[in-house]
């Protein structure tokens, strides 16, 4: 628990925070990488281009000031960091340096405002969440049985092309030993050598097929002229069948519970947002075969609808299951009502009320906008607001602390 003597201090912190955090942090991430070049490797380059993960870190210093006595409202998010940090590799030896530089950029940038006292106060404040951070990754990594930043060799066994922009990877244990098994939703981070860079790069990749068959499968989309796509192009562009991928344990707690095993059960995603609802769909199917289960999908058209004839395979085997498309613009070959049912943004009003019950758990994933307004849309509904998850991360986790 933060000191009484710290308090003041950190609550004063909260506008300043508010004015000068991103240059706080841009500050940070420049001290840091001079004087520990191999972060690099951990943190995304193309990110600290844009600034995105600036932004990031200054929302999220900004939401642990301001929310410093509500262990509750910070929780969830700690939760999300934890798996984050296990999926990079985070060792306890990074939070002293990260903590020195952090420190060391407040005081640059608020100059003669960065008292001992405030200094003092900040040093307090990182090193319990330092220590909350540290506690909770050791027992996950405890759990997955592998010490931090370490990494399982998986080769190639398939690699098939799902859609105009979105290719599967089967993974196998390039040792042939048994795979762990994992949580419908979860992700898995893979590593991947940049020479452009000279960097290696970590990137997050959801499951997206079920439990237990003997491989795991990724669903990567291109991002053709995007800086954020530089790893996902690599993996379309120059790993085939038989290469390996070094890649982390499943992590992620935005997961299908094992035991709401008869509430219906909506589905709701858009894009590449799709694959972390496959896996908990064939689990559902598979392990629940009584609860009902609404699949809703967004994209741009028939051509950019990946695993579409898996989906429709489902529908024929299983007839506790509904499907719900929307095409934002369908090509001259897309028919209603076989192909989508619903043309433009995917709009909840325009959905049969049969697809939306009010008693349902729903999940959402896709870009940041379409889940906030599919959110919106169900609150407007009287859904309430705990039936609802969805899949965040960077400022969009820590909207809830504004």
């Amino acid at each position: 628990m933060l000191s009484t003597a710290s308090r003041p201090y950190i609550a004063a912190s909260v506008p300043v925070l508010r004015e000068h955090g991103v240059t706080i942090t841009r500050c940070f991430y420049q001290r840091l990488f001079v004087a520990h070049p191999e972060l690099k490797n951990i943190f995304n380059m193309p990110n600290q281009e844009s600034g995105t993960q600036q932004q990031a870190l200054a929302s999220a210093i900004f939401a642990y000031a301001a929310n410093i006595d509500n262990p509750d409202a910070l929780a969830p998010v700690i939760s999300r960091i934890v798996q984050k940090h296990v999926s990079l590799g985070i060792k306890a030896e990074h939070y002293p340096i990260v903590g020195k530089h952090l420190l060391d950029a407040i005081a640059e940038i608020l100059g003669a405002a960065a008292t001992p006292e405030l200094l003092a106060a900040w040093a307090e404040a990182y090193g319990l969440l330092a220590d909350a951070l540290i506690a909770e990754e050791r027992k996950l990594y405890q759990a997955h049985g592998v010490e931090p930043g370490e990494y399982r060799s998986m080769t190639v066994i398939r690699k098939q092309k799902e859609s105009e922009t979105v290719t599967s990877f089967y993974l196998q244990a390039s040792d042939g030993s048994e795979l762990p098994s994992f949580q419908p939703g979860q992700y898995i981070s893979v590593a991947v050598n940049v020479a452009e860079l000279s960097l290696r790069q970590l990137r997050q990749y959801s499951l997206s097929d079920a439990p237990g068959t003997g491989y795991w499968r990724i669903s990567v989309k291109r991002e053709e002229g995007s800086p954020a796509g530089l790893v996902s192009n690599l993996l379309h562009d120059q790993y085939q069948e038989g290469d390996v991928l070094w890649v982390s344990p499943p992590c992620g707690d935005f997961v299908l519970s094992p035991e709401s095993t008869v509430t219906p059960l909506v589905m709701i995603s858009a894009g590449v947002g799709v694959t972390p609802m496959m896996s908990m769909l064939h689990s559902s199917l598979e392990h629940s075969p009584e609860r009902p289960v609404n699949f809703l999908y967004a994209t741009l058209d028939g051509q950019h609808h990946p695993l579409k004839h898996e989906l429709n395979k489902l529908l024929l085997q299983h007839a506790q299951m509904q499907s719900y498309v929307a095409y934002e613009r369908p090509a001259a070959n897309d028919c209603v009502p076989q192909d989508y049912q619903q043309q433009g943004y995917l709009r909840l009003a325009a959905v049969p009320d049969a697809l939306l019950p009010q008693n349902a758990v729903y999940f959402l994933c896709g870009p940041a906008p379409f889940m906030q307004a599919q959110r919106k849309a169900l609150l407007e509904r009287g859904v309430a607001e705990q039936q609802i998850q969805q899949e965040v991360f960077g400022p969009s986790l820590l909207e809830h602390l504004q």
